[in-house]
């Protein structure tokens, strides 16, 4: 009869979870995660399977967990607002623990080994996931008058998601929440609206 496991898997989740935010996926080793975890590596093994099964647990939890707002800012009422509450909330979240800075999600892979290609691809679709959802919210405020008829939702998606991946660089290189929230405003300043397309059309 198996032995039964001797330690709390979701415990042991959040804290390899918090040693990838810190040290990202190829940065993470072994060691790490069993010191955080304390947890042995055949055990680690047993519990979840290899590194990269590891990661992806903690990625998802990562979304569930901590980018709960960002379902949240799609239902509010203009595309500017989605923008901000997805900004502000960004921000509180690379900068609300010292010790891992940043987003998981650009701090995870952006270049790698071979080897880590395919948790460096994983992360791709992930952002591109939430691209979707934003570009579809920034469509559908188009159709709603919200955005002027020359908005390009594409764009503003993409805009968005350049500003907070440069954001959570910004984070894990020690910027403080005070200028990032100045950066955030910066991006909103001329954000377009149905109102100043009119009056630059106007007579």
């Amino acid at each position: 009869m198996g032995r039964h496991r001797e330690f709390d898997v979701e415990k042991a989740l959040d804290s390899a979870l918090c040693v990838f935010w810190r040290k990202g996926y190829e940065g993470a080793s072994y060691a790490d995660l069993t010191e955080a975890t304390g947890v042995e590596r055949p055990a680690l093994y047993s519990a979840f399977g290899n590194k990269e099964a590891l990661f992806r647990l903690a990625l998802a939890r990562y979304y569930d967990r901590y980018l709960d707002y960002l379902p949240e800012a799609l239902l509010l009422p203009t595309a500017r607002d989605v923008a901000a509450y997805i900004l502000h909330n960004a921000i509180e979240l690379n900068t609300r623990y010292p010790e891992h800075t940043g987003c998981l999600g650009i701090n995870g892979v952006l270049a790698g080994s071979d080897e880590a290609e395919s948790v460096r691809l994983a992360l791709i679709d992930a952002r591109a996931a939430g691209e979707r959802q934003i570009r579809e919210r920034f469509e559908q405020a188009k159709t709603d008058g919200d955005l002027p008829s020359t908005a390009n939702p594409d764009t503003l998606a993409a805009f968005l998601m350049a500003v907070l991946h440069g954001i959570a660089v910004q984070a894990k290189a020690g910027f403080s929440r005070e200028m990032l929230t100045a950066v955030g405003e910066q991006a909103l300043a001329n954000w377009p609206s149905a109102s100043s397309s009119v009056s630059t059309q106007s007579p």
